[in-house]
């Protein structure tokens, strides 16, 4: 048995002589940063991104890995989708923790700065789209007629809400 398997496990004290609270942020862009650095290596910024959770009791971003659990400062969305797949009749977002899902064009919405957010696991959070996402979405992309943005998938049409 992990010690993330306790019932307990959130609320054992941390190791002695530290601290449950770190100085690693995820910032709006997707990048963490720990102690003013960016982590430059792609292996641990993807454990980092797996390992996001919501504390049980208090509901603030945290790192947990099964083993111990930090305190972290999540700046923007806790998820990116770094990209895109077509799969048969469908498209799936690839997240930035490494997992896929169906992308919910439903949920897709344009909010301010022109930033496009998609609701992921299980509708719980926003991920923000990269770049190369927004721009693997283009061949789904087009223009109804009253001018909304829409979202053309297996001969649906979606609107994207927002401007």
């Amino acid at each position: 048995m992990r010690p993330g398997d306790h019932p307990e496990f959130f609320r054992f004290p941390p190791p002695k002589g530290q601290s449950r609270e770190s100085t690693i942020v995820l910032d709006a862009q997707g990048q963490f940063w720990h102690d003013g650095a960016k982590v430059e290596r792609r292996a641990m910024a993807r454990a980092f991104a797996s390992w996001l959770r919501r504390h049980p009791d208090d509901e603030r971003w945290i790192l947990s890995n099964g083993y111990d659990w930090t305190y972290l400062d999540v700046q923007g969305t806790p998820y990116f989708v770094e990209g895109l797949r077509e799969h048969g009749d469908a498209v799936r977002a690839v997240l930035s923790d490494g997992s896929e899902e169906p992308l919910d064009v439903e949920s897709l919405r344009i909010v301010e700065d022109d930033v496009l957010l998609v609701r992921v696991k299980s509708q719980s959070f926003d991920a923000k789209f990269s770049r190369t996402a927004q721009l693997e979405l283009g061949p789904w992309l087009d223009t109804a007629a009253d001018g909304t943005l829409v979202v053309e998938i297996a001969g649906k049409t979606y609107p994207i809400a927002g401007k």
